[in-house]
């Protein structure tokens, strides 16, 4: 099989070598008489259709509708906004006020160099949110951090740091999921005697003699972390989606990627030049739809089949809590012969017994993922990204991607980094602290997410999910419930649109390890507190029965 370009190739082989008999060749879609779960009658295979379907029994998540009153008031929120900001710019234009902004100059014959739009929303909507969207940290973001305090004195077009004042909050925003964020145990000890013995970069990429025997160490490591045959890691977790996609599907082929799919993904997708289709999230209906489509017609006009199908999902839905529905959409990549690329970003390290992501939540094979991808930047608390699947798989990457070739490798103690705690994770250090954490995290998502639906608000995501988002709608509530909260002793995150739906507005909880059960109480006291300050409790659904009283936590 020759290549074409860079990206066009036997994928089968390279995925696992175990679908070879299904060539992707441009002259099937992975559709050959019986080997697609069809017989030529059309009739569905009971081998490719039966799964275990046991996980389904303690699968729960929650997605409550947007209360009527509460969209409708959150569209006469914005639309006030709105209205005051072209008032605002039309008294600046007419001279009888001043905006302390630079407009842009309308030049005829040149096009706009930014959106009207755009500039129009950060002018009069961001800005007056800047101080609850961009919050400098002064230290270690652990289940305690320090917060810089800045002033304004002009509605938040400047800022000025105030360095006399340091809040300390607890924190419920930072990705810090196993605790391992910390300036002192084995982690900080391991980096500073790395860092020492190799300096802070290695000033090269893969190719241009920057990789060290610690960089090998690592990929070995991630690769037996996930049960796979090799891995490959990238210095950066964004790239680790954007920069490798391109390398494995190319134009004529599809890619299915989820509605709520992460940035990194959608760039990573469209650089490939493949057709791009969007699922419902989650919704194995609409994914199987797609599918079949995808299968029974072809591309658009020629109708000629697709050289390869790609499903790109993530494990844990970072802005939702929820948590991928991974053996179905298994057994729909068996069913229609698409491959699978797996984002653990958020659930590597978080999820599963073990911790290693939601392949283990539910009890199956590595294997069966044709591209796993993660990141080292929640649980391990470093930075970075990893790929894992056949060696054939990451062989192509070392030599075609455009991070070994063009980027710089880990530094060496962010390497060390990984290292030390995924070495804890795995219990290789000879305690059971790495079993502890998982237990104690999962102990602390269930508890908390209890007692937010006890108390009547609207909650999102899977029980399990260690990202909780509560629902507050209205902008001028976003600003408001951290402002509140802030200033009773909790950091967290507030996300509006254009992140989420216009009418979701919501505050996103990262739960950790770290947290103590007082910790966790504190942070439920203030949120009632802020909640019953600023009208939040808008659920109408019972109480779920879930409990976290079924976790043993481990001494």
């Amino acid at each position: 099989m020759r290549f074409r370009g860079q990206c066009d190739y036997k994928m089968v082989a390279l995925m696992n070598g175990k679908n070879g008999s299904v060539p992707l060749n441009g002259k099937m879609n992975g559709m050959h008489n019986k080997t697609n779960g069809f017989s030529k009658n059309g009739s569905v295979h009971k081998s490719h259709t039966t799964i275990d379907e046991g996980w389904k029994k303690d699968y729960w998540e929650s997605f409550e509708e947007t209360p009527l009153l509460a969209a409708i008031f959150t569209y006469i929120c914005y639309g006030l906004v709105v209205l005051i900001g072209h008032i605002r710019d039309f008294m600046n234009n007419m001279g009888l006020l001043k905006v302390n902004t630079s407009l842009e100059p309308r030049i005829p014959g040149f096009v706009p160099l930014f959106s009207t739009w755009e500039s129009f929303y950060t002018r009069h909507v961001f800005r007056r949110v800047s101080d609850v969207l961009c919050k400098p940290v002064g230290g270690v973001p652990a289940a305690r951090m320090d917060l810089v305090y800045r002033e304004t004195h002009d509605y938040g077009w400047t800022y000025e740091l105030n360095k006399d004042r340091i809040d300390t909050v607890l924190n419920m925003g930072s990705y810090n999921y196993l605790g391992f964020s910390e300036n002192k145990g084995p982690c900080k000890d391991n980096a500073a005697r790395v860092t020492k013995d190799y300096g802070i970069s290695t000033f090269g990429s893969r190719q241009e003699l920057g990789i060290l025997d610690i960089h090998k160490q690592l990929d070995d490591l991630v690769a037996e972390f996930l049960g796979v045959e090799a891995a490959i890691t990238v210095p950066m977790g964004f790239a680790t989606n954007s920069m490798n996609m391109p390398c494995l599907v190319s134009k004529g082929c599809l890619i299915l990627s989820d509605e709520l799919n992460h940035a990194s993904l959608v760039l990573g997708s469209r650089l490939t030049g493949a057709t791009i289709k969007t699922f419902k999230h989650n919704n194995m209906q609409s994914l199987e739809k797609r599918l079949r489509d995808a299968v029974i017609h072809g591309k658009p006009r020629t109708h000629r089949p697709w050289k390869k199908i790609l499903i790109v999902v993530e494990g844990v839905y970072s802005m939702e809590g929820s948590i991928v529905k991974l053996p179905e959409i298994i057994r729909l990549k068996k069913l229609y012969k698409a491959y699978l690329y797996l984002d653990e970003a958020h659930s590597i390290g978080a999820m599963g017994p073990r911790g290693r992501g939601v392949v283990d939540y539910f009890g199956l094979d590595p294997k069966e993922i044709d591209i796993m991808m993660g990141t080292f930047t929640k649980s391990f608390g470093s930075a970075g990204g990893y790929i894992g699947g056949s060696k054939r798989l990451i062989n192509h990457l070392r030599v075609n991607s455009h991070v070994s070739v063009y980027a710089p490798t880990m530094p060496p103690p962010i390497a060390q980094q990984v290292i030390t705690s995924m070495t804890i994770i795995m219990g290789k250090d000879g305690t059971n602290e790495g079993k502890k954490r998982i237990q104690q995290l999962k102990w602390n998502c269930r508890y908390f997410r209890r007692n937010l639906h006890e108390r009547g608000y609207i909650i999102y995501g899977n029980k399990d999910s260690p990202v909780v988002p509560l629902l507050l709608f209205m902008p001028t509530k976003l600003a408001a419930f951290s402002r509140e909260c802030v200033r009773r002793g909790l950091g967290v995150v507030v996300v509006g649109f254009p992140a989420t739906p216009i009418t979701k507005t919501r505050a996103r909880f990262c739960l950790s390890a770290a947290h103590t059960k007082a910790d966790i109480d504190e942070a439920l006291k203030i949120i009632e507190e802020v909640g019953d300050l600023i009208r939040l409790r808008y659920s109408k659904m019972p109480v779920p029965s879930f409990s976290e009283k079924d976790i043993e936590l481990v001494e």
